[in-house]
């Protein structure tokens, strides 16, 4: 892989999102959108990835990321989605959901639509509220989900000003992330080690099927669906464990992978060579996860500046009665193919890794380091 490159921000990075290729075009990512957090000011910020640079004083590569635009947030920027190339959804820890739009002519962002008081605590007894954090979006044009601590998942359509549809008590606990399975359902994640899928089709307030991990209730903090197969669901959570799950087959993960030494914040197949995953975490690390099944035979390994670790790799059902031609690598329990090669993407440890992205061959992440990492040749 190419070096990857850093850039200091002066403000802590809670996400970071390249913004999506038109389909059918042979371009590469060129922009992306990042939210800070944790600071005195938040900012939504758009970037060019530009050309790179010169090593700097300490001897890494200096990004020559430029910075096309920012706009103000209010609150720290809890997620972060595009929903076309010019629009932008921001997730606040206000309990607002902000679509920022982005003018490429004179390269601005202004507030499209916002709603204000879309994740809300409420006391029993008493008829006032108190905003909870907006802790997830996800986009499907023209619909947005939002999900938050208030246990509550919430339909808007772009251009209308009020929720299409609310499941208010959706969740005793915090929901964490949320995903699309198809485009009437979806997926969420909670605070206790529960996945949840929800059809949209239905009336109620019940999810559709309930899957979870056993004994302790680890906390799940992220989510990712495999883009061709929608029944492949990887999640991370708050002891760096990267479970992949089979929703069509059982309530248990099928998989459970040792990974990172403290929470995993995000996980991302890649959109286009999902064999290959991407992990964050809060102990500092970015790892690249290949099981890709082409590769030559794996030892499981390590790779971090040379050196090698074994990995841990159980396997928790039997998937015989599955066509093995329509098997994801990661549902095989093949021993062959459970072998999975990761790779530690970034140079040293730093603070917590709070988001990454990845498309084509370019990968972004953002840290509590005030760092902005991008590498243009993954799989060189």
């Amino acid at each position: 892989m190419e070096e990857i490159y850093a850039k200091f921000v002066s403000q802590k990075i809670s996400k970071t999102r390249w913004r999506p290729v038109p389909a059918g075009s042979l371009q590469t990512a060129e922009t992306f959108a990042t939210g800070s957090w944790d600071n005195e000011e938040n900012r939504v910020s758009l970037w060019s990835i530009g050309d790179f640079g010169n090593l700097d004083s300490d001897g890494g590569f200096e990004g020559d990321h430029q910075l096309l635009c920012d706009i103000k947030h209010h609150g720290d920027v809890m997620d972060l989605q595009f929903f076309d190339q010019e629009r932008i959804v921001a997730a606040s820890s206000t309990g607002s959901v902000t679509l920022f739009l982005h003018h490429p002519n004179n390269q601005t962002l202004s507030v499209g639509q916002q709603w204000t008081a879309a994740h809300y605590h409420t006391s029993p007894g008493s008829p006032s509220c108190r905003s909870a954090p907006c802790t997830g979006v996800v986009c499907s044009n023209p619909e947005i989900v939002t999900v938050g601590e208030d246990g509550r998942i919430n339909l808007f359509r772009a251009d209308h000003k009020e929720a299409v549809r609310t499941i208010d008590n959706a969740d005793s606990s915090t929901l964490h992330a949320v995903t699309f399975l198809r485009t009437p359902e979806i997926l969420t994640v909670n605070s206790i080690g529960q996945l949840k899928i929800w059809d949209f089709r239905q009336q109620g307030n019940e999810p559709s099927q309930i899957l979870s991990l056993t004994g302790d209730r680890v906390p799940l903090h992220c989510v990712d669906r495999h883009p061709n197969q929608q029944h492949v669901v990887a999640t991370g959570g708050q002891d760096g464990m990267l479970s992949i799950w089979d929703v069509r087959q059982g309530t248990m993960p099928v998989s459970l992978l040792k990974a990172h030494e403290a929470e995993m914040w995000e996980v991302h197949f890649h959109p286009s060579n999902p064999d290959h995953l991407f992990t964050c975490s809060e102990d500092g690390s970015l790892w690249h996860w290949d099981a890709s099944t082409d590769a030559p035979e794996k030892s499981s390994l390590f790779h971090e500046g040379g050196r090698s670790s074994i990995f841990l790799f159980h396997s928790i059902s039997n998937q015989a009665n599955v066509h093995q031609s329509v098997i994801s690598s990661w549902l095989s329990t093949d021993p062959a193919k459970g072998r999975i090669e990761i790779t530690s993407l970034l140079p040293n440890r730093t603070l917590s890794v709070n988001s990454l992205d990845v498309l084509g061959p370019c990968l972004v992440c953002g840290t509590d380091a005030e760092a902005i990492y991008v590498t243009r040749q993954l799989f060189s």
